[in-house]
């Protein structure tokens, strides 16, 4: 199907950890990825295309201590890329008090700028709300390409927020979604089956 010359050509860019924690924190949501994806695809009055989401995720050590969580989590990344998303996998490290350490802002940083220059998306959507995505969403903007944030108001840096065109409010969308689970056998529908595998760890 050709597409329309107005369509706004989109390229999102997802901080897994930083988004599900703030549905099931804030919201006490399981976070659904298939309607989450619609609704970034349908945001706005302009026709948008979607050239490509890509999730980064951080994955449990490989030590006997998180085997498990780790299996789990593989099945939640297979889940993701069989619905079509773009995954990045981060191995973790762990620390001291039962958590472990997968920080993907780095890869995360770097992809964003050297997508955003090879593919020249129309906008680039940051899925956190980190501050440490600051200077990249500036810099995007520096090369013509407008850099729009989607998180939640309890999430939100200042920072971030003041660095992008502009800001998408994911409360309404959360509020959408269904109750949150720990029941790992979920894996239809866009409900993740991990989330609290994804909370276990600092993003």
């Amino acid at each position: 199907m050709n597409k329309s010359k107005n369509t706004n050509r989109l390229l999102v860019f997802v901080d897994e950890a930083n988004v599900t924690k703030a549905a099931s924190k804030n919201f006490n949501k399981t976070f659904d990825w298939l309607k989450f994806r619609e609704y970034l695809e349908n945001y706005g009055n302009q026709p948008r295309e979607l050239i490509e989401m890509v999730v980064y995720v951080g994955v449990p050590p490989a030590n006997n201590e998180w085997l498990d969580r780790r299996e789990s989590k593989r099945h939640y990344i297979h889940w993701l890329k069989s619905q079509g998303f773009l995954v990045y996998e981060k191995n973790g490290q762990a620390r001291n008090s039962g958590w472990y350490k997968a920080n993907v802002d780095v890869i995360m940083a770097i992809d964003a700028m050297d997508l955003s220059l090879r593919i020249k998306p129309d906008t680039v959507v940051l899925v956190t709300g980190d501050a440490d995505f600051a200077h990249l969403a500036l810099t995007i903007r520096r090369e013509g390409i407008r850099v729009e944030v989607a998180s939640v108001p309890q999430t939100l840096s200042t920072e971030l927020r003041s660095s992008a065109n502009s800001i998408i409010d994911l409360t309404n969308l959360f509020e959408s979604f269904g109750p949150y689970t720990y029941d790992d056998s979920i894996c239809t529908m866009g409900v993740t089956p991990d989330t609290k595998v994804a909370n276990d760890y600092e993003a």
